[in-house]
């Protein structure tokens, strides 16, 4: 994967970069949107915590996959508020941290989820070389 920064571009607002490139050949692995929910069904209420739970459901995924964080390419997510956005950014830096060549990321504020509890969504494209 190659991170894509042109110069002509405004730095991106945070740890993300605004284009990636994927080479040709790679397996691809589509998270559908993950929630804050553990194994047991568990919602916990703050907005960080499910957004930690979200990227520890899509990182189970991925390992499913043989995969891992430093694979992700694309992160897309979903929170109910502006005020869950710090919480979010926090989470997804987290899950980010050792990753050099940053994926894309996008956010959006949505009217609510299934539940509504629910606070975070987070779904993630992952790609890996197959050579």
């Amino acid at each position: 994967m190659t991170p894509l920064i042109p110069k002509d571009l405004p730095a991106p607002f945070g740890r993300y970069s605004h284009g990636v490139s994927v080479p040709a050949g790679c397996q691809f692995v589509m998270t559908s949107g993950q929630l804050g929910v553990d194994v047991n069904g568990q919602c916990a209420e703050d907005a960080l915590s499910q957004a930690r739970q979200c990227f520890a459901n899509c990182a189970a995924i991925l390992r499913s996959a043989g995969m891992t964080a430093l694979d992700v390419v694309r992160i897309n997510a979903f929170v109910t508020d502006r005020a869950h956005m710090a919480d979010y950014m926090k989470a997804r830096d987290e899950f980010c941290a050792a990753v050099t060549d940053l994926p894309t990321s996008t956010l959006v504020i949505v009217s609510g989820f299934t539940r509504p509890e629910f606070k975070v969504e987070v779904e993630i494209t992952a790609a890996r070389g197959t050579g």
